[in-house]
Parts: C-alpha cells; structure tokens; sequence
C-alpha cells in the first residue's frame, strides 16, 4: 500500500467516527420527570407499611427473660432421699447352653428348567441365595447344608444335611 491510500483510510475512518460518535450524543436537555401528587390509595399504602413496621418492632422483646425462676409445675420441692446401697443380684447357675442353629440361607426358586428324556423330563433348578447362583439337579448339593431331593414342574425340594427337615422352594 501507499502512503495516499493508508491516509484516505484514516481520514474515512476519523470522519466515520465522528459521525457515529455525534449520533450518539445529544445537545438537547433531558426533562426532568413529572411531579405526581400522591393518591389517596398510595398514601394508605404507606400508612399500612408504617404499621406493620411499628408492629414487627413491637413482637421483638427489648427485655432478655431472666434465668429459671420458680417451676410452676411443682408444687413443693421433692425431698432428698439417700441412696440405697445396691443389692448383689443372686447369681444363676450356669447351664448348658444349647447349640446355636445357623439360620437358613435366604435362598429363592428363579426358574426351572425341563428336556425331555427317556425316562420322562429332566429337570434342573435355578436358585439364587447368599449371592451365588446354582444351577442343579436332584441329588446335587447346595451349599455343605442343602441336598436336591425332588425337582417338580414348580417346586424343588431340599433336604438340610444337619437335621434332615424338608425345605420347599417355590415359583413366585
């Protein structure tokens, strides 16, 4: 570029803002707003929140409230009694504790299985428990404790090892 070119692009630009600069701007004085007498409606207004200024300041106590005087719910002051020196318990005589029994597992049928076969369907049992899954036939053990006995189209029988009681699992 030349130097006539770059001083015409000044001198454009100046004058640009110069214009925009005086657009912007105003001679002219702002007038100053309307004076508007109050209405009667405001003047309740400002009436009320007098009041209800007056009133919050009324429901703030000034005076603390002494300590705890006199209970107004006794009537006289119990009296002081001595303390009984405590009497020794007789001691129990130890006996056999009988053996805890383990609670059983919380164990649920989730589904059960069918083929057919030649001897009728072989079923196996889906059960969930102690956050395992165990899928098992009859005769397979759960756990040391429980033993499959019988595995219908909706129930699987378990026989717990320790005691030999019967425990059914239904479909819910």
């Amino acid at each position: 570029m030349n130097l006539k070119r770059t001083a015409t692009i000044a001198v454009v630009g100046g004058a640009l803002i110069a214009w925009l600069a005086g657009a912007a701007t105003s001679n002219h004085p702002i007038a100053p707003p309307p004076i508007v007498a109050a209405q009667p409606i405001e003047v309740q207004g400002a009436e009320l929140a007098n009041e209800i200024a007056r009133l919050h300041d009324r429901l703030k106590p000034e005076a603390k409230p002494v300590g705890p005087g006199r209970n107004l719910f006794a009537f006289r002051a119990a009296p002081v009694r001595p303390a009984a020196a405590p009497v020794a318990a007789p001691v129990a005589a130890l006996s056999e504790a009988a053996p805890l029994v383990p609670a059983p597992p919380p164990l649920t049928l989730e589904g059960i299985a069918e083929d057919a076969g030649a001897d009728g369907p072989a079923r196996t049992a889906f059960i969930a428990g102690g956050g395992l899954f165990f899928m098992v036939k009859e005769g397979d053990s759960i756990t040391p404790r429980y033993r499959v006995v019988k595995i219908s189209s909706d129930v699987v029988e378990l026989s717990d090892e320790s005691d030999h009681t019967i425990r059914r699992l239904a479909l819910r």
